[in-house]
């Protein structure tokens, strides 16, 4: 039997194709992102294979979710690994983003013990892979770290006020100790370092009983409860919607080996409680009144950042307006709400 063999112009053609390919598969990075489940993970993951990135995406699932991957799993760009960072991992990656850790005061609260260690056994273990594999490796770190601030609005270079026996200790000291392993492995190992100091940030996928503040005041509005103000009312917050900081972060990744930071990520502009509580209120057309409760301890009373390292080094500033950004929020609950029964569930 005489068998046909392919033309040299067919080889050179498909020669051609696969250097193509393997010239796209080169270009794109492989980029870990731990905590990728959670609120702000998942959004950094969809922002990534919007990019033609690599994505693997490691969670414990204490606070994260694969509803809030569901448009990813299909895709041959992006992988789910089920993990702990307070366990080494073993992999090949290009770039690291470290968020894993809950970050809402009901969640890190639950188990103190374990939220220290996922900052700082979990930073140890990244930073530990981003050495093995030089790796470039992003810290995100919180403006807790300022604790309640004497200054404000507050900038990098405050050392902040904590306590550190409190009972938000866990957290706030956890972030400060990982800060200090990421500029000690600077020091010590030349590593690539990015840090973020996020200020409050909101969006769809938030948790709805989380206990923040813009999910909290939301879901109460849409269910008819009262909005539930913890002091006076007067104590100030700067929230930042999802996609502005995910583009910060990312920007931070991308800038030169030489912004390390820790760089402010946040929305500059302030309002007070009880001005969010009546925006929320006037958005949902809610009937909701007001309902005030003591403070928690070691809640600051101001928080507010200096973002001008963010404009400079990063060209970088929010442009979603608080109003703008909640209707989002507020139409993502207002669905959450009605798939659960009217908040039955939450």
């Amino acid at each position: 039997m005489q068998v046909e063999l392919p033309s040299p112009q067919h080889f050179r053609v498909n020669r051609k194709h696969l250097e193509e390919v393997s010239s796209v598969a080169r270009q794109r990075k492989r980029i870990l992102v731990t905590g990728g489940a959670g609120f702000l993970g998942s959004h950094l993951c969809e922002k990534l294979i919007r990019a033609e990135q690599e994505v693997l995406c490691v969670d414990n699932f204490y606070t994260g979710s694969k509803v809030n991957l569901a448009g990813l799993l299909q895709s041959p760009h992006f992988e789910l690994m089920r993990h702990d960072v307070t366990f080494p991992l073993y992999v090949e990656v290009d770039e690291i983003y470290n968020l894993a850790c809950p970050a809402s005061p009901i969640h890190y609260q639950y188990d103190p013990v374990q939220t220290t260690k996922t900052s700082v056994h979990g930073s140890i273990n990244m930073l530990g892979l981003a050495k093995r594999v030089k790796a470039k490796i992003l810290q995100a770190s919180t403006s807790e770290v300022y604790g309640d601030p004497e200054m404000h609005p507050q900038e990098e270079t405050y050392w902040g006020r904590v306590n550190p026996i409190g009972p938000r200790s866990c957290y706030d000291e956890g972030k400060r100790c990982a800060e200090t392993l990421f500029f000690d492995y600077r020091r010590q190992h030349n590593l690539s370092i990015k840090v973020a100091r996020i200020f409050n940030t909101y969006g769809p996928r938030m948790q709805a009983n989380d206990g923040r503040v813009v999910s909290n005041f939301i879901v109460q509005a849409l269910t008819g409860r009262p909005i539930t103000i913890y002091g006076d009312g007067r104590q100030t917050r700067s929230f930042c919607y999802v996609d502005d900081l995910i583009d910060g972060l990312i920007r931070l990744m991308n800038s030169g080996d030489e912004i390390t930071g820790p760089i402010n990520l946040g929305n500059p502009v302030e309002f007070t409680m009880m001005e969010l509580a009546e925006t929320v209120i006037e958005l949902t057309g809610s009937k909701s009144g007001v309902e005030f409760k003591a403070l928690p301890t070691d809640d600051p009373r101001q928080r507010q950042p200096d973002i001008g390292q963010a404009r400079n080094a990063l060209g970088w500033s929010p442009s979603v307006q608080l109003r703008e950004g909640l209707g989002k929020t507020i139409a993502y609950f207002d669905n959450l709400l009605r798939v659960q029964g009217n908040g039955a569930a939450l």
